[in-house]
This record gives structure tokens, C-alpha cells and sequence, in this order.
């Protein structure tokens, strides 16, 4: 991963390709590598902030910054790893990448998320706390947790 570039961009800053590669990206690990069919693109994707990692043209890490539907906090999620680039670390760097943009447009701004639970240990690595029990979200068990900035 030598020529590794990181883009923050708003929906309405995507190219059309840019837009296509990261919806197809999201279709081919949320809905089908997880089998789990259900609407991939929803309206939070209007004023979504996306956090791009490319190498080259090609898209090989994503996530996205949306408000968290309390309305009062900051949220991210649909966070993947190209199939192809993964092991890499390359996870832990989207997300490192993630959560500073949040604290540089939004300081001192709490950060919850609905982690999937399998991945919590991940998120803790990064000072998130479970904030409740395990429940399924699109049958796939997930929690809630937050960052305190």
C-alpha cells in the first residue's frame, strides 16, 4: 500500500464513478457478503461525509460520518475493507482517519455507533464503550457504543 490516498468528501463532492465504486463496494459487503438483503442506500446518504482510501483509482477502504439518529450526537458507519486489501491494517486506518475528521469539524463532539458485535474488541482498541446489550439489527448482532472526546 504504497500509494495510499485518503479523500473527505461530501455526497454532493463525489464524482458519479466515485459515488458507483462506493455503492457497489457497500452492496458487495453488506448485503451480499453478509447475505443480508435489505435497502443498502438510504437517505442518510444525502449529507453523509465519506472518508475514501484509494490506491490509485481503486477504492480500498470506506466509511461513512452521519448524524446519529438521537439527532444531538455524531455517528459512522458502513465501514468496509475492499475483500482484496484486507489484513492489512488497512481497517484501523479508516477508522483512525474517521474519528479525527469527526474531532476536526465537530470538536469535543461524542461519537456513538452500532457496532456489530463480533467487532467490539476492534472499536475498544480505539477507547469506544458498549453503552448497551447485544441486539440484532438486520439480524447481524450488534451493540451500541460511544467515544467521549
Amino acid at each position: 500500500m504504497n500509494n495510499l490516498t485518503t479523500q473527505i468528501k461530501t455526497t454532493k463532492e463525489l464524482s458519479s464513478s466515485e459515488l458507483l465504486a462506493i455503492l457497489k463496494a457497500r452492496v458487495d459487503v453488506f448485503v451480499v457478503e453478509q447475505n443480508c438483503p435489505y435497502p443498502e442506500i438510504d437517505d442518510k446518504d444525502i449529507d453523509a461525509i465519506h472518508v475514501i482510501l484509494t490506491e490509485g483509482e481503486q477504492l480500498v477502504a470506506y466509511a461513512r460520518i452521519i448524524p446519529h439518529d438521537d439527532g444531538t450526537h455524531l455517528s459512522f458507519g458502513r465501514v468496509l475493507v475492499v475483500k482484496e486489501f484486507r489484513n492489512q491494517q488497512l481497517g484501523h486506518q479508516l477508522v483512525a482517519k474517521t474519528i479525527e475528521t469527526i474531532h476536526e469539524l465537530y470538536p469535543h463532539q461524542t461519537i456513538k455507533i452500532s457496532a456489530q458485535n463480533y467487532i467490539k474488541k476492534f472499536y475498544a482498541s480505539f477507547g469506544f464503550v458498549a453503552t448497551s446489550d447485544v441486539y440484532l439489527e438486520d439480524d447481524i448482532p450488534h451493540l451500541d457504543m460511544e467515544l467521549t472526546n
